[in-house]
């Protein structure tokens, strides 16, 4: 049906590089990638285009800040070279230096015309909701572009006897914090034009939203931190069924967020083949939604946040 998918990840050649001797996700095979690879499992699964992001653990990696700089450089000007009516690109910044991410923000959408944004769900373990980040997220909001957030690995450690790799159930529970603390910091109704997409139909906030209004029941403290209509904040994000189109998590996803508000993504190559086909599955097998809402959750909803890669997709006709 001509997917376009906002979920559909990149490895550089510069950033596998940058990777060598780390371990970005724990417990996570970090995979082989080129856009041939993807090209072909788009072509399989009638998905016209994917928007690129690069995935945790981002740029920082902690120490020298310029080396922090040049590497998001060097993989915006990467994906510069992919624009096409195949690829898009979520520009990666240099987080959390916030001067100099909204330095590389002006860059990569003003002179390389990168789609959006991607950003993980925490930087030096402070949420996006953290006071520090609103300025940038205002600016990228008076852009009018979307945000992809992505789940990072958390900073808290594990017990010794639970040795699961973190993006096995961590990673929703990740996008779920950065949401709330969103939510709760008054981030969400200040900027109510951010275009935010979050992994994975949002983590675990279909199913704890209304749990979410309960803030100010809990500790009275909330009543000045909580939005007046909690719900209704939260139903302005926007949601990639990447790794939930399935019978358990799509219909509390139905249930709570606005069709309008879903994209299709394929969290490839992280999941493999098999993944991108159980998702195209998923999505056309679901009666949760009607043929039409299935058709602009795997192509229209993604085009309207993304004006560039329409446009791209569909030439304007000369007169």
């Amino acid at each position: 049906m001509g997917f376009i998918d906002v979920h559909h990840h990149a490895v550089p050649p510069r950033y596998a590089v940058a990777l060598r001797g780390s371990t970005p996700i724990p417990g996570v095979d970090y995979p082989v990638w080129d856009p041939e690879l993807s090209l072909k499992v788009m072509d399989d699964n009638g998905i016209d285009a994917a928007v690129l992001s690069i995935t945790a653990p981002g740029v920082h990696f902690g120490g020298d800040p310029e080396r922090t700089r040049l590497l998001a450089r060097e993989v915006n000007e990467y994906f510069a070279t992919l624009l096409s009516d195949r690829f898009g690109a979520f520009a990666i910044l240099p987080l959390p230096d916030i001067e100099a991410a909204r330095e590389e923000l002006a860059y990569a959408i003003d002179q390389l015309g990168l789609d959006g944004v991607g950003v993980l769900t925490a930087y030096d373990n402070r949420y996006l909701g953290s006071p520090e980040f609103e300025p940038l997220l205002a600016e990228i909001a008076e852009r009018g572009l979307a945000v992809h957030v992505h789940p990072a690995t958390p900073a808290m450690a594990d017990l010794a006897t639970f040795d699961l790799p973190p993006s096995l159930y961590e990673f929703t529970f990740e996008t779920t914090r950065t949401a709330a603390s969103l939510l709760f910091n008054g981030v969400l109704d200040r900027l109510p034009d951010l275009r935010l997409i979050l992994s994975h139909a949002g983590g675990t906030i279909p199913f704890l939203a209304n749990r979410l209004t309960y803030g100010p029941t809990i500790g009275a403290h909330l009543a000045e931190r909580a939005p007046s209509d909690v719900l209704g904040t939260l139903r302005r994000l926007h949601f990639d069924i990447a790794m939930s189109a399935n019978r358990f998590t799509l219909p509390s996803l139905a249930a709570f967020a606005d069709p309008a508000n879903v994209l299709f993504g394929s969290d490839f190559p992280f999941m493999p083949v098999s993944t991108t086909e159980e998702t195209v599955a998923g999505l056309a097998e679901s009666r949760e939604w009607t043929g039409a809402q299935k058709a602009a959750i795997g192509r229209d909803n993604a085009l309207r946040l993304l004006p560039r890669l329409a446009a791209r997709l569909t030439p304007p006709r000369s007169s």
